[in-house]
Formats: structure tokens, C-alpha cells, sequence
């Protein structure tokens, strides 16, 4: 029974990973890509320059490519509240659902609808008001984001709320709203996002410049991405090290076991890399690459700040909650840690050398830096898969820190059977939706960039100037 039971939690989890860490490969470049891409249409407005709508369009239809697909996939995430997670939606869905009901009913009809108004008003609408309508419907995907972020921010830090038979039910709406770690996740996610559009945006231009094509087009594109990326990609590394003072605060363990720091300590190493160390049976490192006292730094912002050990935190833990394993796993945690922050400092380096060279007037003879360009475009999205498994593996075995474990908030009626057919069909259909989705993007990305009146059945949109 005890077996069986496991079993059905850790399908259930394995589940909800699968489709949210896929969906998650969507929303940074939604809410990146939307932004950057209203810029080229604001500079074609403002200078009539044909290759800003151009590269308007160019872009804007890899943007509704992944809007499309992320939407689909999103749309699972809900039900499986529900259907999977019965216990844990009846314990906190008087709070759960303010957030989620208020994206899905205000936000996500906002962006919907004006991204609706841009896509067939091409022509029909004036430039002003169509340009508004895009600038509208990224502000409707930065709204999602963050009433999304809120709810999430619940399960990391509960506010506003109290329990009663059994039950969080909902205080203060504000309190919700106005979480400062829905602040501090809001504000890392959108510059990942931005990040993720801009890196996107360049590497499509390095691909161009290696191959020789359309060069004058896409220098324009490439300054835009780059004057976005430097700074964006630079401050999110200082921003997600200052994060992790609130996450100290709010949940130590998982800041310990992101250095599989067993012990408490005071003036405490960051390990660049480390062979081993990684259980209560094996605490100890076979090999360690460390930087002193940066542990302490990113963790209190003082050089010499203490840091709880995950032995520590555990007694702790069961002297408040009770008998039982309070750990996260620990291995797991502290490479997630480092395939954010590594991959994100690589977005930054080729950012500011892509940058100078730019400046230099090098950028697209250097055909090597250019395939790293390309290569470069990947990277934000592995920052932000490794981002997202840090804060939701992170904060095991809880689902709600401090008020309810994962391993009691699945639902006991679902079988083991059903969640294994299930996850195989879900494995399946989304293995095929990325194929589906590298090669639209592949195939849009290699076109030569057009304006709406030049494509089939395309509309000439009116000449910007002058509105």
C-alpha cells in the first residue's frame, strides 16, 4: 500500500513536471520576444524605414508561433489541479484560485484580444492604434505573468491567509498581491524574459550574417537585441544573487542544499564544482573548486553572514512539524543552482563581446562568434528550466511550504494505472508538439524578412508617417 502509494505521488509529480517545464520553454520568449518586437514596430512608425516593419513582421510571426503553442500547453497546467491534485486544490484553492481566475478571466483576455486586433489589423486600423494594440497585449502577457507568480508565490511564502477546517481560506487580497516574493519572482522572470527574446533575436541575426543574407536588414535587429541583452542579462545576475537573500529568509533549506552545505557555518565557500558530498552518509566532497566566503555573501549579503546547515534545518524542522524527512534532493538542487547561474553568465559574456564588436564594426565577418551567437540563443532557456527546478524541487517534500506536504496532496482516487497512461500520452503529444515547433520556428527563422504586403494574400499596411 505504502509502495503503491509513492508510486502514484511520484507519477503525479513526474507529470506536472513534464507539462509545466515544457510550457515553461514558452513563456520567457512570450514575454521577451513581445516586447523587442513592438520596438521595431514603434522605430517603423516613428521612421517610416521599411526595414523596421520588416523586421516587424519577421519576428512578430516567430512571436505568435511560440504564443500559440505556449497557449495550448498552458491550458493543461489548470486541469491538473484538479484532477491530479485534489487535496491540495480543496486545502488552498480559496486562495489559489483569486490569482488564477483574475489572469485567466483580465490578463489573458487583455493580450488575447489586442494580439487578436494586431494580427488582422494590418491595414485596417490606423498605425497609432495598431502599434497601441501590440503594446497592449505585451503589457496583457507581463499581467499573466505576474497574477501567475502570485499564486505560485503562495506555495513558496503563504500571506494573507488563515486556516480553517482544514482549509487556507483567503484574508487579505492585498497581502497576496503584494508578496514581496511575487515581487522579486515577477521582476527575475520578466528579465529572463527579456533576456531569453533578446538572445533569441541576435542569434536569428548571427545566423543570417554567417550566411551572407540579408545583413542590412538584420543590423538594425541585432544593435536592438543587443542594446536589450547587455544590460538585462547582466543586472538579472546581480537581481537572482540578491534573490537569494529572501529565499535564505524564507526557506534556508533550500539555499543550503544549493551547496550541499551540511553544516551551519559563518564565512561560508561557494564550490564552483564539487565530486561527491551530496548525502548525510557521503557529507564530505572527494573534490571541490571554491570561492571563499561567497556562500555567505549570496545567501545574507555579508561576507561573513551564517548560513543554517541542512542538519540543522532538519532537526529544526521535525522539533516544529513533527517526525520525518524535511530534505530536498540535495544533488539535484545544487547542479539546477549552477546550470542557471552558469548558463545565465554565458548569455552575459557573449552579450557584451557581441556587444564590442558590434561597435568595432566586426560583428559579422567573425563567422566563429557568429555560430556562438547562434548558439547563445539556447542558452536563457536552459537558465530558466534549471531556474524553475531550483524553486520548485527546492522547496520538497513541501507543496506548500510549512502547510502541506506533496506526498498528502495528491488525489487518492486517481490510480497508478491512469497517471502512467496519461504521462505516456502527455510524453507523446508534446515530444510532437516540439517537433511541430522547432520546425516552424527553423522554417520562419531561414525566410528572408517581408513586409504583410508582400507575403501571399497580404495587405500592404498604410505608410506610418504622418499619423
Amino acid at each position: 500500500m505504502i509502495l503503491a502509494s509513492s508510486t502514484t505521488v511520484d507519477l503525479a509529480r513526474a507529470q506536472f513536471a513534464t507539462t509545466s517545464i515544457y510550457h515553461f520553454l514558452f513563456v520567457p520568449l512570450t514575454l521577451g520576444l513581445g516586447p523587442i518586437v513592438a520596438i521595431f514596430q514603434t522605430r517603423w512608425h516613428r521612421s517610416g524605414d521599411e526595414r523596421w516593419l520588416k523586421l516587424t513582421h519577421f519576428f512578430g510571426t516567430l512571436f505568435l508561433i511560440n504564443f500559440a503553442i505556449g497557449v495550448a500547453t498552458g491550458l493543461v497546467q489548470e486541469f491538473q489541479f484538479g484532477m491530479n491534485w485534489s487535496v491540495y486544490s480543496k486545502f488552498v484553492g480559496n486562495v489559489f484560485g483569486a490569482p488564477l481566475a483574475i489572469e485567466g478571466l483580465a490578463a489573458f483576455f487583455l493580450e488575447s484580444t489586442f494580439l487578436g486586433l494586431w494580427i488582422f489589423g494590418w491595414n485596417r486600423l490606423s498605425p497609432r492604434l495598431h502599434l497601441a494594440t501590440l503594446w497592449t497585449a505585451v503589457v496583457g502577457t507581463w499581467l499573466s505573468a505576474y497574477f501567475i507568480l502570485v499564486a505560485n508565490s503562495f506555495m513558496q511564502d503563504p500571506v494573507g491567509y488563515k486556516v480553517e477546517n482544514n482549509q487556507a481560506v483567503l484574508t487579505s487580497i492585498w497581502a497576496l498581491l503584494g508578496s514581496h516574493w511575487a515581487y522579486y519572482a515577477f521582476i527575475h522572470t520578466i528579465l529572463a524574459g527579456l533576456t531569453a527574446g533578446a538572445a533569441v533575436v541576435f542569434g536569428v541575426c548571427c545566423w543570417h550574417f554567417a550566411r551572407g543574407r540579408n545583413v542590412e536588414i538584420f543590423r538594425p535587429a541585432a544593435k536592438v537585441a543587443l542594446i536589450v541583452l547587455v544590460p538585462v542579462s547582466c543586472f538579472n545576475l546581480w537581481f537572482g544573487s540578491h534573490f537569494g537573500i529572501l529565499v535564505t529568509s524564507l526557506q534556508p533549506m533550500k539555499i543550503s542544499a544549493s551547496e550541499a552545505q551540511w553544516d551551519t557555518c559563518s564565512h561560508c565557500s561557494f564550490s564552483l564544482f564539487q565530486i561527491g558530498g551530496f548525502t548525510q552518509q557521503d557529507e564530505t566532497p572527494r573534490f571541490s573548486i571554491e570561492i571563499p566566503d561567497m556562500l555567505s555573501f549570496l545567501a545574507t549579503g555579508s561576507f561573513s553572514g551564517t548560513v543554517q546547515g541542512l542538519t540543522t534545518l532538519n532537526d529544526d524542522y521535525k522539533a516544529n512539524y513533527g517526525p520525518g524527512n524535511y530534505m530536498p534532493p540535495v544533488e539535484t538542487i545544487y547542479w539546477s543552482m549552477r546550470g542557471m547561474a552558469y548558463a545565465g553568465s554565458l548569455v552575459a559574456l557573449v552579450a557584451v563581446i557581441g556587444a564590442f564588436l558590434y561597435w568595432k564594426r566586426r560583428l559579422e565577418r567573425l563567422k566563429w562568434f557568429l555560430w556562438v551567437g547562434v548558439v547563445t540563443a539556447f542558452l536563457p532557456f536552459v537558465a530558466c528550466i534549471f531556474g524553475w527546478m531550483l524553486t520548485e524541487i527546492g522547496r520538497q517534500p513541501w507543496i506548500v511550504q510549512g502547510l502541506l506536504k506533496t506526498d498528502s496532496a495528491n488525489s487518492p482516487a486517481v490510480s497508478t494505472t491512469w497517471l502512467a497512461i496519461s504521462l505516456a500520452v502527455f510524453v507523446t503529444l508534446y515530444i510532437a508538439l516540439l517537433v511541430l515547433d522547432i520546425w516552424l520556428m527553423r522554417r520562419y527563422a531561414e525566410r528572408d524578412p517581408s513586409s504583410p504586403g508582400e507575403e501571399p494574400g497580404g495587405v500592404a499596411p498604410a505608410p506610418a508617417v504622418g499619423y
